[in-house]
Order: structure tokens, then sequence, then C-alpha cells
């Protein structure tokens, strides 16, 4: 072989894997800004969907308030995840601690990991914590794109009433990924936004198809189930491959 001809077929050699891990990347979708939007959202649009703004730690007795079990039957959900001894459960969006300190009574000698952006809320969790001697539950500060957990180290991830809001929900997904361990569960658990009954505002409900919309662009999971069985909000989940 001629030897102009044996460096063109080493540089294919060399380029060739490159072309095909750049085109095995997932593809992120654009984030669009719009001057007019909803009052409730920061006029940030992600796959047709505005993002609602974040609840501040100002107003985390609504987390607490009485009829919440009664409304959302948080109860039901806990029962729906059949969690296991042992889990390490990450609840991304934990605010006060409502339902990590749910979570934990049904793991025996699992961790939940209390992920929030705002110190204001971990201090609550903390408070939460001591207030019920429960001693299985880590507060970690977050960041919007990333948890800030180990790789591959939760078994499942969280998140009630709260991915809604994420500024950045492209970027939090593939990191929340690469921290659940291979056939890992990711729980979405959102206000349904196809019953006009519910009586949230409309930026912090999602649909079942939404939520399947946007995760689509996650090549890595895969969905397994919604589970109707709660008064007012889905439970969609997705597994690791």
């Amino acid at each position: 072989m001629p030897p102009f001809l044996l460096r063109i077929l080493l540089a294919s050699i060399l380029v060739l894997p490159a072309f095909a891990d750049e085109a095995a990347k997932p593809q992120q979708p654009p984030y669009e800004t719009r001057a007019e939007h909803d009052r409730s959202g920061i006029g940030v649009f992600y796959l047709g969907r505005e993002i609602a703004h974040v609840m501040g730690h100002q107003a985390a007795d609504w987390l607490e308030r009485p009829e919440r079990e009664e409304e959302e039957r948080t109860d039901l959900l806990i029962d729906a995840l059949k969690f296991r001894d042992g889990e390490v459960v990450a609840d991304i969006g934990c605010g006060s601690g409502f339902i990590s300190r749910k979570i934990a009574k049904k793991i025996g000698s699992g961790t939940v990991e209390g992920v929030d952006i705002q110190p204001e809320m971990l201090a609550l969790l903390a408070k939460r914590m001591a207030m019920f001697r429960i001693t299985n539950v880590k507060g970690v500060l977050g960041t919007t794109t990333d948890p800030q957990l180990p790789p591959a180290s939760c078994d499942t991830m969280i998140m009630v009433d709260v991915y809604h809001e994420f500024d950045k929900p492209y970027e939090m997904m593939r990191s929340m990924i690469s921290e659940l361990k291979p056939g890992g569960r990711i729980v979405f658990v959102e206000f349904r936004k196809e019953d006009p009954a519910v009586p949230i505002k409309e930026l912090h409900k999602m649909s079942l198809d939404q939520v399947r919309k946007e995760m689509a662009v996650q090549p890595e999971l895969e969905f397994v189930e919604s589970i109707e069985t709660l008064p007012r909000q889905h439970i969609i989940i997705f597994k690791k491959k």
C-alpha cells in the first residue's frame, strides 16, 4: 500500500471513534427565554414548559402544614414505593424533611440524603430530625445543577413537588443519573396538570406526558410506571439502565 494511503487509513481509524463518541452523547434541548410569561415562572422554558419559581425557605411552614397528610396522602406514597432495609435514598429538594423522616422509618439501616440548595432549609431539616430523634437523615447542600452526592451511590432518588422548579433541569438530571446506581430508580411526585380541580398554581403542576417528554432526552433512563393512587399527584418512576 502506498505510504500516503496508509496515512489516510490510520487517520480515519483515529477520527471515527471520536465521531462515534460525540454522536453517542445525549443532546441537550435548548432553553428558551420569553419576556411575556406567567408570574409564577422565571420566564425560561424547557421543552415547552415554563420553569416555576423555587419556593423559598420563608414558606417552609407550608411544607409542615397539619392538613398535608390528608391532602396528599403521603402514607400511600411511602407504601407505594416499597423501600427496602439498607437503601440509600436521596430526597432531592428535601426542604424541612417532611418526606425524609417518613422514608427514614422505612429503610432501617439505610440512609436518607436530604439535599437542598438553601442552607436555611437544611438547618430546618437538622432541627426536625433532632426533634423526632431520627439519626439516619443527613443534610447535603446541593447546587441547581448537582445534588453533590458521590457517583453511583443512591438506590432511589425522589423529588416531591420539586422537579418543576429546577432552573437547569437537563443539567440536574445528568448529575442525578451519574449519582444513581445502575438499576436504581428516580421518582417524580408531581401535582396532576391534567386535573383542573387540583388547587395548585398551573406552573407547579406537571402532566405525565410532559415528564416523560423531558426524560426521553436522558438515554440512561427507562420509564417503569406511573402510580395513580394519590388524590392529587402522579408518582412517576424511571430506572437507570
